[in-house]
């Protein structure tokens, strides 16, 4: 098993992984819409997507976004998205990827690796707390829907 990032000629497989993840999320199957979203996201360099492969399977990714700490003056990486598919369940893909991301922002200088997820996603706060990660107490997290 190979973990590494993913560049164009990984799209389609990366787009399929991404369409997976927003089912997982209680979201419409839209291969089309996750091709095109992953193709501009890799081409814009908006975001950067670590993958997990064996073979020629695909089996799981995330994809860190890139922020700014103000106080700290120093940037931080958002983990935006964590999925591993049902085959690569119970092998460690989840760490391996969480492991990939946590190197790369040491590597960037990044002050911090921030992400959340669903209160009923228990087995991924699991994975997250053993990893060092820490629910925030100190700051309230809002949001403003500004699409209709």
């Amino acid at each position: 098993m190979e973990i590494y990032q993913a560049t164009v000629e990984d799209l389609e497989g990366t787009a399929h992984l991404f369409n997976l993840y927003r089912i997982f999320y209680n979201q419409g199957s839209d291969e089309k819409a996750a091709l095109a979203y992953i193709k501009e996201r890799i081409e814009n360099e908006d975001s950067v997507i670590f993958l997990a492969k064996e073979k020629e399977t695909y089996l799981g990714f995330t994809q860190l976004y890139p922020t700014f700490s103000s106080i700290s003056m120093k940037r931080a990486w958002i983990l935006n998205d964590l999925y591993v598919a049902e085959e690569g369940r119970k092998r460690g893909v989840g760490q391996m990827l969480l492991n990939k991301a946590k190197d790369f922002a040491i590597e960037t200088g990044a002050k911090s690796l921030s992400l959340s997820t669903a209160p009923d996603n228990l087995s991924a706060q699991r994975l997250y707390e053993k990893n060092g990660y820490k629910k925030d107490t100190e700051f309230y997290h809002y949001e403003l829907n500004v699409m209709k």
